[in-house]
């Protein structure tokens, strides 16, 4: 495969990161994930944004030329001879002295990873996956609120509950926060209706504040629902009409089983994506032929 570091399209082999990168060291940097509809990566300027707000408040100098940037995407998809793609972005904080830093890092690494979309069959997609409910928590964010960071861990412990826990493949994880509350998927943000009004978890929780989420919550708003955003328990969630959980690569995904450990589960709604779902699935993308909709 091909990849983009520091603005050169180069053999993945042929691309290196110094040791002394404290994004190795510390695991200081940030990332986006986005997809391309028609060679345009979507909503590109709101996970800019987050990630240059990321960016600024661990004092790497990171300033993306947004021109430039969808150049890039466009040169690193035919450089693999892709159409449209799977993109990572990632801003590494550079290479520092041993050491916490008495500065800004001015020299990042940016590096730019593609690859295929997984192939989606909707008649397979609207039955729905199963949710199963994790013993990990969701930990606290890692400042007000949580960056999409290259500390991983806490996803990663997650993902390994998962995949020992005896759930189907495809199955996504649900964390709850240390106060017991609805949080998020391992990659994923949730979502999940009762009586026609639209709920979502509050960034409180410690959640990622997910760039699908917002527009998501947009969508549901226009097309006449109430929405809102809280604190939950998952006794509300076992009552909810439909589910769905929302991430950039895989948009909006229902949820038809509910498990927890111990074989224990439920059927959510008809065991099939609810109205709800379908119409906001719809709607996005509906919103996705014109690239960078709804930018900000």
């Amino acid at each position: 495969m091909k990849v983009e570091l520091n603005g050169s399209v180069m053999d993945a082999s042929e691309a290196v990161i110094s040791v002394y990168d404290h994004g190795f060291l510390y695991g200081i940097g940030l990332f986006e994930t986005f997809r391309t509809y028609e060679g345009k990566p979507y909503l590109l300027d709101r996970h800019m944004k987050r990630l240059c707000s990321g960016c600024d408040q661990l004092g790497i100098q990171y300033t993306p030329n947004m021109e430039e940037l969808r150049s890039s995407v466009n040169e690193l998809l035919e450089a693999n001879e892709l159409k449209d793609g799977y993109i990572r972005l990632t801003v590494s904080a550079g290479e520092a002295e041993l050491g916490l830093p008495t500065g800004d890092y001015e020299q990042p690494n940016v590096l730019m990873l593609v690859k295929a979309l997984p192939p989606v069959n909707d008649a397979v997609h609207m039955r729905g996956r199963e949710l199963r409910l994790l013993q990990t928590r969701r930990n606290t964010p890692e400042g007000e609120v949580r960056f999409k960071s290259l500390h991983y861990m806490n996803n990663i412990i997650a993902k390994r509950e998962l995949l020992a826990s005896g759930a189907a493949p495809g199955a996504e994880g649900l964390m709850l926060s240390r106060e017991g509350w609805l949080a998020e998927g391992i990659v994923s943000n949730l979502f999940f209706a009762k009586d026609n009004v639209v709920y979502t978890p509050e960034l409180a929780t410690g959640i990622l504040p997910g760039i699908t989420r917002e527009r998501v919550l947009e969508l549901a708003g226009s097309a006449g629902y109430e929405t809102e955003e809280g604190l939950y328990s998952l006794e509300k969630l076992q009552t909810a009409d439909e589910i769905w959980l929302t991430n950039s690569i895989q948009e909006l995904v229902p949820v038809t089983l509910l498990s927890e450990a111990g074989g224990v589960s439920r059927v959510i709604g008809n065991g099939q994506a609810g109205t709800i779902t379908k119409q906001l699935l719809t709607l996005y993308r509906q919103t996705t032929i014109d690239g960078d909709a709804g930018a900000i």
